[in-house]
């Protein structure tokens, strides 16, 4: 019978046994009658219909609704099946047949099958569970499924002539009468068990084989023949995983506190993979191993690797004058995790129990730790050597010392390992030869720290020895000199040009130009005076600012200024497509005197000299490519790339084709002005200041591959010093005191073709259907169907999959939100993203999986919303966290949000506000940067522009849903479906 989705509706699951395949789950919906009662029409629901009843379903219902349809039997046998004429009944009759049997199949079948079983039963937990009848009716018998877990105690009664074996099973701290009850395990790894019309599963993972000879019998006799051997092996190992009691043997219990032990051991060079099968990072040099390692009294034990697989507790067995001992040790996990931790916070993360460095890695991080370990009573023990050696553990430091002298620097260094004070000359002679070890006077092994080779390598080549006592170092190696950190001195006289670009804070005060229709904060101003600084010397800069501090203000700014200085010598701006429309808005509304042309779209005139007399041309990377052979031969005054990461790749056509272009000036603009690696940065910088960073050859040779394949810290330093000058970062942190408490920014998306062809199709629809019959039936008729056809027109807006499941096209909005979200991340800020439709988040949620980019998440079915506020609030792995707007309406504590997303702005502005003013109270700590996502030319963008009338008008008399739509006059209506 069909079911009507329309009508009331319930989904329930039901089990029963297959002849062959044992017990299977279904999934189904149930019409409820007019008292809310299930009532006899039902139906299979699946995947193939559950869009239909989507309503009804949560996430843990798409789940079960999936795993249940791939336990069809035609499913579940379709792998095993040969191609031929058979079809899928026959071949599993075949070979369930006692004469055609295939054992092989059968058990791969059942092991599949079981796996299946434990994945849906903890997803039926707070769903309504039903035994099917033999009538094939879904609801025939409720099973009530228990959230909470039962406990099994495992009894062994020891008397002179048997042991006796029986468990005993608690439910709610009362005794469970489960045997003889007719009851049955659903699944044994791990067991669920049905007695009694209700569900039951268990702590610790019980097995279900331990349970199934119990079903039916009380109890297990155990000949006292027997008895050694089975107490040795099968006792022993519940003893050590359960709660175990016993009479007639004795069993020891030892808990305590253990003692953290950070063992080491050396593993020899050459050879390519650790323990672990890991590649090391230096073939060349030994590896030490580490091992956290926990002592209770006299045994220790490795990390507890697999949670609830075992709880890593031992026994021990021992047999004396005939009478059974067992010494139990329990182990304190949570005590452990602590220690795990607190290494952790010093990037110590075990792999399968163990952690491994290349040696002077090591015994630097032991040295850096020393007192960390000790203060969190953590003891080093060194396991093991080669050679017999014992090494030093203990600090070791480097003081340098730079002064200048006439012609040259003074060098003057101070190296102390532990107590010891060693000649710099010994280490200078050390580094330069690439050996990592001396022996220290009492007879211990110094390994010299690895960043020292890092840091000082290349500058201790370029050190001359004038005497024993004096050490110099040229003044051409200035670069070299200023980068050296932690603790070395360098005074040094700099061209006041060069001073000036490196005190960013001593660059003089410009004025902002007159035409400029803005106010810059204070860190804005401070970035239009870099801007004017670099543009006085003629340096191309990059400014990269965190999304959303203002960037497009702060270039504007500067190109006002350009634009009273040099009126009608057009700059171009160069951005992806989706920015163009911001932009022009924003230069509109920041800068209205200069002109300003938009490059773009299938009409614009290929003729470079109309760009004669703008101030600004707006165009996209896609056009410049495809026009670059007509662009190349006009000058600009400046040619400013936005999302400056598109040229990341400089051999990508995009980037070749943006350097052919001719200007006096270069301008980028990024908030991740490196991506996936180094050379982003030479192509961006190489852009901007050509030949800064050497030919692409050599920057390879001398910092990429050093940076990225051995970390080479040294040359990262130096390059950032010869970058430092020309590139502007404020991050919001700190510029946060010269931010409003909450600032909005619109963000407009364009839509996709294949979208916007659909969005035209439903408001044709939608239009036809309602403004033929405004003049005549009244608006009363046409209210639902108005507010039912901008619901649609909104969600096409955000993707056209919220009205259509089988679309496979794009959505403009969600290319921009997964952008903006990747910046925000890469960023190292936390972000709430809040969408009326739970559907839309799905969507988010889907690309955050794909992409495997943790997050938090929130819906009015969420049951555990504590633990997702605790998730984003406190892990700093979990930067997003998707909340739909209502669920997002009741009082939330997100003090660690920084911006915030609203991917489907709305008729009332103050709905949205009060939502995340109740959801994050962001102001107690952070400022917050707000992003709303409006689709150009859709319902969205045009009930923005009733905003101001309709709300200036009503005020707060338009509160609801309902008298909103009555505002609308059928102008507004013809307006909105236009």
């Amino acid at each position: 019978m069909i079911v009507n989705s329309d009508q009331p509706f319930q989904i329930v699951y039901s089990i029963f046994s297959h002849e062959f395949l044992g017990l299977l789950f279904e999934s189904f919906v149930v019409q409820l009658d007019e008292k809310g009662r299930l009532s006899l029409a039902n139906q299979n629901i699946s995947s193939a219909n559950a869009s239909e009843f989507d309503s009804g379903l949560d996430e843990a219902d798409y789940k079960l609704i999936r795993i249940m349809d791939s336990m069809q039997p035609e499913v579940v046998i379709k792998p095993y099946m040969k191609k031929g004429n058979i079809k899928p009944k026959e071949f599993l009759a075949k070979i369930y047949d006692a004469k055609t049997a295939d054992p092989v199949i059968q058990e791969l079948v059942s092991k599949n099958l079981e796996i299946k079983r434990s994945q849906i039963l903890p997803l039926l937990i707070g769903k309504r569970l039903f035994e099917m009848g033999s009538d094939n009716n879904p609801t025939w018998k409720e099973i009530k499924v228990n959230a909470e877990r039962a406990t099994v105690i495992f009894h062994f009664d020891k008397g002179e002539f048997n042991t006796q074996y029986y468990p005993i099973v608690k439910f709610r701290g009362k005794k469970l009468e489960w045997q003889h009850k007719g009851g049955y395990l659903v699944c044994k790894d791990p067991a669920w068990l049905i007695v009694e019309e209700q569900l039951y599963h268990f702590e610790k993972g019980i097995d279900g084989k331990k349970l199934q000879p119990f079903l039916n019998k009380s109890r297990i006799m155990v000949e006292r023949k027997f008895e050694l051997e089975y107490y040795r092996k099968f006792v022993n190992n519940l003893i050590t995983q359960f709660e175990v009691v016993g009479t007639g043997f004795q069993i020891n219990t030892e808990q305590g506190t253990p003692q953290a032990l950070l063992a080491f051991n050396e593993l020899p060079g050459g050879s390519k993979e650790n323990l672990f099968g890991e590649e090391l990072e230096s073939l060349n040099e030994e590896s030490i191993v580490f091992e956290l390692r926990f002592r209770y009294g006299e045994y220790d034990f490795g990390i507890l690797t697999k949670d609830g697989e075992s709880n890593g507790n031992s026994c021990r067995f021992e047999e004396k004058d005939g009478e059974f001992i067992f010494w139990k040790t329990v182990r304190t996990p949570q005590v452990e995790k602590k220690f795990e931790t607190i290494l952790k916070k010093k990037e110590m993360v075990f792999n399968h129990g163990k952690f491994s460095l290349p040696k002077t890695k090591a015994f630097e991080w032991l040295g850096t730790n020393e007192d960390y370990l000790e203060e969190n009573k953590i003891k080093i023990v060194q396991r093991g050597s080669l050679n017999g050696k014992t090494y030093h553990i203990g600090k070791a430091q480097i003081t340098i010392e730079i002064n200048e002298n006439i012609d040259w620097f003074d060098v003057k260094a101070l190296i102390k390992f532990g107590i010891y004070l060693v000649p710099f000359a010994k280490i200078r002679k050390l580094i330069i030869q690439g050996k990592t070890e001396f022996e220290l006077p009492n007879g211990e092994v110094a390994v010299i720290p690895a960043s020292w080779f890092v840091n000082y390598s290349e500058l201790f080549n370029f050190i001359e020895e004038r005497s024993s006592e004096e050490l110099v170092l040229r003044k051409h190696h200035l670069a070299f000199a200023r980068e050296l950190q932690n603790g070395e001195l360098v005074r040094l006289n700099l061209s006041l040009k060069l001073e000036r670009l490196r005190k960013f804070d001593a660059i003089e005060d410009y004025e902002l130009p007159e035409s400029f229709e803005g106010i810059l904060r204070p860190y804005q101003h401070a970035g239009y005076n870099w801007l004017r600084f670099l543009n006085e010397y003629q340096f191309g800069g990059c400014l990269a600012d965190d999304m959303g501090l203002g960037k497009t203000v702060q270039t504007l700014a500067l190109l006002a200024h350009e634009g009273e200085e040099n009126p009608g010598f057009a700059s171009l701006l160069v951005m992806p497509t989706s920015l163009i429309y911001n932009w022009e808005l924003e230069a509109r509304k920041f800068t209205p005197k200069l002109k300003i042309m938009v490059y773009s779209g299938a009409s614009r005139i290929k003729d470079p000299w109309k760009f004669r007399g703008y101030d600004i041309v707006l165009t996209s990377y896609g056009i410049v490519r495809l026009d670059v052979d007509i662009l190349k031969d006009f000058y600009f005054n400046y040619v400013i790339l936005d999302e400056s990461q598109a040229i990341k790749n400089p051999t990508s056509n995009i980037a070749v084709a943006v350097n052919k272009l001719k200007s006096k000036r270069r301008l980028i603009l990024t908030g991740t002005p490196v991506e996936n690696g180094t050379m982003d940065l030479w192509s961006q910088m190489n852009f901007v200041n050509p030949g800064l960073l050497g030919n692409q050859n050599l920057f390879k040779k001398q910092y990429l591959l050093p940076i990225e394949k051995q970390n080479d810290k040294e040359k990262a330093v130096r390059l950032n010093a010869m970058i430092k000058p020309f590139i502007l970062r404020r991050l919001k942190s700190q510029v946060a005191k010269d931010l409003p408490e909450k600032l909005t920014n619109v963000k407009y998306s364009n839509m996709t073709a294949a979208q916007e062809n659909i969005y035209e199709e439903v408001k044709s629809y939608y239009r036809e259907k309602i403004i033929g019959e405004l003049d005549g039936t009244g608006r009363g008729s046409q209210q639902f169907t108005l507010l039912r056809g901008l619901t649609q027109l909104r969600q096409i807006a955000n993707h056209p999959k919220l009205v259509r499941e089988e679309y496979e096209g794009e959505s403009g909005k969600l290319e921009d939100i997964t952008y903006m979200l990747k910046e925000t991340i890469s960023e190292n800020h936390k972000v709430l993203v809040f969408s009326q439709f739970v559907r839309h988040l799905s969507i988010v949620r889907k690309y955050l999986d794909e992409q495997g980019i943790p997050y938090a998440y929130l819906d009015g079915s969420t049951k555990d919303r504590q633990k997702q506020v605790e998730n984003f609030q406190e892990n700093p792995d979990i930067k997003v966290f998707l909340i739909s707007l209502k669920a997002g309406g009741v009082g939330l504590n997100l003090t660690k949000a920084e911006y915030v997303f609203l991917l489907d702005p709305w008729w009332n502005p103050a709905v949205e506000a009060q939502a995340i003013d109740r959801a994050h109270r962001i102001g107690q700590e952070n400022k917050v940067i707000i992003y709303k996502f409006i689709t150009r030319g859709s319902v969205e963008e045009k009930i923005m522009a009733l905003q101001d009338r309709k709300l200036a008008i009503a005020g707060e008399l338009i509160s609801n849903e309902e008298s909103f739509m009555k505002s609308l006059d059928n102008e507004d209506i013809r307006a909105l479906l236009d």
